[in-house]
């Protein structure tokens, strides 16, 4: 996705970068010192300007990053050869086989047709009801707005507006569930310099209709603030997500920090593509790999708790439509 010619000193701040490339400061600084790049000027005031070539390597970087490709080993590379790299990483074009739904939101975000979009999320949800519109319907859609915007067909602000309706559509439909007060009470968050927060969201949709209690902070919660958090709630279950590029050593030994700072019977759940990704067993942490898997652990939680906690839960509501 090219920057228009007519801008050839385009320039962007730091933070700027960090929201257009969905890179966070810290990581832009940590690049520039252990590989060179991105090396950005400097204005009057001594603050980062990166250029627009800047921009385009640090999004195509991220997208590479999205599915599995470690920075050091393609942070090297042109920008044309990154470009290469994600063609050959992607799937084929979807037309004309893809569903006909997929097609629809595509066409609506190319379109540039924001109150179509909301109400052809709306419809979907209200007939699938939540449960199954996050498993059948949205996960398959997040793969294709991906695919698409590796592909270049999907401007960063037409992915962040599919990104925008899709969080609004399932808070609307969260949020009209009744009030919980079922068990467990979970704590969702995600580490310092994961910036994903669409699989908080899609857990806690796939939780409260089970009636569980779901609280949510967010993204980029730092690892004190999730302890004094969890005991400030009194929680049963901290779960953090992790998106695909996030590095397993970090989320490993952030996992291992947390869970020697938490009560030994508060659980501690680990979900995302990067749990995928990991090679040995983390003592003390549940890995729910897929979506799926979280309903299927809340339910493991409940076996294994008390006949009082079992007794609680078996009122919840258990519909997919609020």
């Amino acid at each position: 996705m090219a920057l228009p010619a007519e801008y050839p000193s385009f320039a962007l701040n730091i933070s700027a970068v960090e929201r257009e490339a969905g890179l966070s400061k810290d990581v832009l600084r940590m690049w520039e010192r252990r590989y060179g790049f991105p090396r950005p000027s400097r204005d009057e005031n001594g603050e980062r300007q990166y250029s627009a070539a800047d921009l385009a390597k640090l999004r195509a970087i991220k997208r590479l990053m999205d599915v599995g490709l470690r920075p050091g080993k393609i942070i090297h590379q042109t920008l044309e050869q990154l470009n290469a790299l994600a063609d050959g990483r992607i799937a084929p074009r979807r037309e004309p086989a893809a569903p006909a739904v997929e097609r629809e939101i595509l066409a609506l975000l190319a379109s540039h047709d924001a109150p179509a979009l909301q109400n052809a999320l709306a419809n979907l949800l209200m007939r699938q009801g939540i449960q199954r519109f996050v498993l059948e319907t949205l996960t398959s859609l997040n793969d294709a707005v991906g695919e698409a915007w590796m592909r270049g067909e999907l401007a960063v602000f037409e992915e962040h507006l599919y990104t925008e309706q899709v969080h609004a559509a399932l808070r609307t439909a969260i949020n009209a569930f009744p009030r919980q007060t079922g068990l467990p009470k979970l704590l969702l968050t995600t580490f310092p310099g994961e910036q994903h927060g669409m699989g908080l969201l899609m857990v806690e949709a796939l939780l409260v209709p089970e009636g569980a209690q779901c609280i949510s902070l967010g993204v980029q919660t730092p690892i004190e603030d999730i302890r004094r958090a969890a005991l400030a709630h009194d929680v049963h279950v901290v779960a953090l997500s992790f998106s695909g590029a996030f590095p397993v050593r970090q989320a490993g030994d952030g996992l291992a920090a947390l869970r020697r700072q938490l009560p030994p019977k508060m659980a501690l759940w680990a979900g995302g593509e990067m749990t995928r990704r990991v090679r040995k067993s983390l003592p003390g942490v549940t890995l729910v790999p897929d979506l799926s898997a979280a309903i299927e652990a809340l339910r493991e939680w409940r076996r294994q708790s008390t006949p009082a906690v079992d007794s609680v839960a078996s009122g919840s509501v258990r519909s997919g439509t609020p």
